[in-house]
């Protein structure tokens, strides 16, 4: 049975830390990291940087987040 409310089966939530390496380069620019296959969009990374994000924005298939400094 296929479920709509999504928004719990992603493993991040808004808010919270990770580390992440960057994984691939989105069409707009943003760096694109992935946990658990869930896919992470964060602004001003290239690809092959390690870097501390905080989740600002959780989607049902993906999230937003931003660097921390």
């Amino acid at each position: 049975m296929f479920n709509n409310n999504q928004e719990s089966t992603a493993p991040v939530a808004a808010g919270e830390t990770y580390e992440v390496t960057i994984q691939d380069i989105a069409k707009e620019g943003d760096g694109i990291a992935r946990i658990e296959g869930f896919v992470i969009f964060v602004p001003q990374t290239e690809v092959g940087e390690t870097v501390n994000i905080k989740i600002t924005k959780v989607l049902r298939k993906f999230a937003f987040a931003e660097k921390e400094e």
